[in-house]
């Protein structure tokens, strides 16, 4: 990024796209680097367009114009066909040279793709768009729990530690909505974070690593429309200048979530020995947004191994990722990251460990007054009937009786009953009947 651009940006926390390279040296590659792309490429491929070629590599043609005549001065490529609108619509196509060579490019690196951006520029990026730079008021924190009933010093608690950026320890015994806090801290930071950017790639000591991720990362398109673009749109904007940068992916801020499958190898860079290139570990992906551990605990790996893992990153907002070669490099580590769990926190960490976690925000089971909201909010939510009786039963059998309520046991015991009024073929509706019924299948054996 130029000087302008940044002093432009400093302070304002709004990430900016960033722009089209207008030259190899601006796209941060090297001539060689590229060659062994587009070989690789048209060795994988067959015959393509120029434009065709620039819209695969996510680089402007006259970015690779030259790259194209040196590979046909070579012999590697030759023009197979074309039209009036010049070299962007030539037909480049493989020689018998040119296979070997790529045969021999894709022995060294078989990646074919967007091209990848540089590491420097993959770290500034995400320092302009780290999750403390979002905007969060009571109000508009509030849009994304209106689903959950919270007591209003519990909602305080939450929204400081997302402003923080810190990591958050959210605690207490099962069914209570650790989990659903959890995922709406996620959902604000989804809807209300604003879009940010991220590579499809990035080069590290001349090692490429993917980054974006469509199974994990929520495309955002400006537009809203998302249409495809026609040939001659794409000719337009591909020599065209002051367009953004291909290499780069809008998407909205990153929700990634894990539990009990999480292991100290996902943590890593995950190498592909054939193809001889990596992808990004999972918390990696959630740079600029929520990486959420849920069932803190019972995971394979122990809790201590785990927050030893996290002990730099989680104090000085960097991590560490190392190549097969043995080297490493550093990383930007800007997320906020949850630690969801309903074991004691003594049970599972030190207090020295827990210092680390910034934030604890304790979810206790609901007192009557909020279980009751809980329960009358998932009957409108199913179509039922708000029945104080249903409740009055439940306290009386259970609740009185020495078993905990729990958030969720509203939502488990309206599906039941929803469940045994469409068996029955009758109107789903609640009565005290029905909610004892449904009580004793689910409740009655836990007693």
């Amino acid at each position: 990024m130029s000087n302008k651009r940044k002093d432009s940006l400093e302070g304002l926390g709004v990430p900016e796209a960033p722009p089209a390279p207008e030259t190899l040296k601006e796209a941060g590659l090297t001539a060689g680097f590229v060659n062994d792309l587009l070989l690789r490429t048209l060795y994988a491929r067959g015959a393509m367009l120029g434009r065709d070629l620039a819209q695969f590599l996510c680089l402007p043609f006259k970015v690779i114009r030259d790259c194209l005549k040196f590979l046909k001065d070579e012999k590697c490529i030759e023009v197979s066909g074309g039209d009036l609108v010049g070299e962007v619509s030539y037909r480049f196509v493989l020689t018998d040279l040119g296979r070997q060579r790529a045969h021999e490019a894709t022995r060294q690196c078989a990646y074919i793709g967007p091209a990848p951006v540089p590491l420097e520029d993959y770290v500034e990026q995400c320092y302009r768009q780290a999750v403390t730079g979002i905007s969060c008021t009571p109000e508009t924190l509030k849009a994304s729990f209106t689903h959950l009933v919270l007591r209003e010093e519990l909602f305080n608690a939450i929204g400081p530690a997302i402003i923080s950026g810190k990591s958050v320890f959210i605690y207490g015994p099962p069914g209570n909505g650790k989990t659903a806090i959890a995922r709406a801290i996620g959902d604000f930071m989804n809807s209300a974070g604003g879009a940010i950017y991220v590579p499809h790639a990035f080069l590290a000591d001349h090692s490429i690593v993917t980054v974006f991720d469509p199974t994990l990362h929520q495309v955002d398109d400006p537009s809203g429309l998302d249409l495809p673009e026609d040939a001659d749109a794409a000719v337009r904007r591909l020599l065209s200048t002051g367009n953004l940068d291909a290499r780069w992916v809008r998407i909205r801020r990153p929700v990634i979530v894990t539990g009990g499958e999480l292991t100290l190898s996902m943590l890593d860079l995950r190498y592909n020995a054939d193809a001889n290139f990596y992808q990004a570990p999972i918390h990696f992906k959630a740079n600029g947004g929520v990486f959420l551990i849920d069932d803190f605990g019972r995971q394979i790996v122990s809790p201590k191994e785990l927050l030893n893992r996290w002990i730099l990153p989680l104090e000085d907002r960097h991590d560490f990722l190392t190549l097969a070669s043995g080297k490493k490099f550093q990383v930007p580590f800007e997320q906020l990251i949850i630690f969801s769990t309903n074991l004691d926190p003594k049970d599972l960490v030190d207090d020295a460990f827990l210092r680390r976690i910034r934030h604890k925000v304790q979810i206790l089971a609901p007192q009557r007054d909020v279980y009751e909201k809980i329960f009358n909010n998932m009957c409108r939510k199913l179509g039922m009937n708000p029945s104080s009786e249903a409740v009055e039963y439940l306290y009386q059998r259970y609740y009185e009786q020495g078993r905990c309520p729990r958030a969720s046991d509203a939502r488990d015991l309206l599906e039941i009953v929803q469940s045994i009024c469409r068996y029955r073929r009758q109107p789903v509706h609640l009565t005290r009947e029905l909610i004892a019924e449904a009580a004793s299948t689910f409740i009655a054996e836990f007693t």
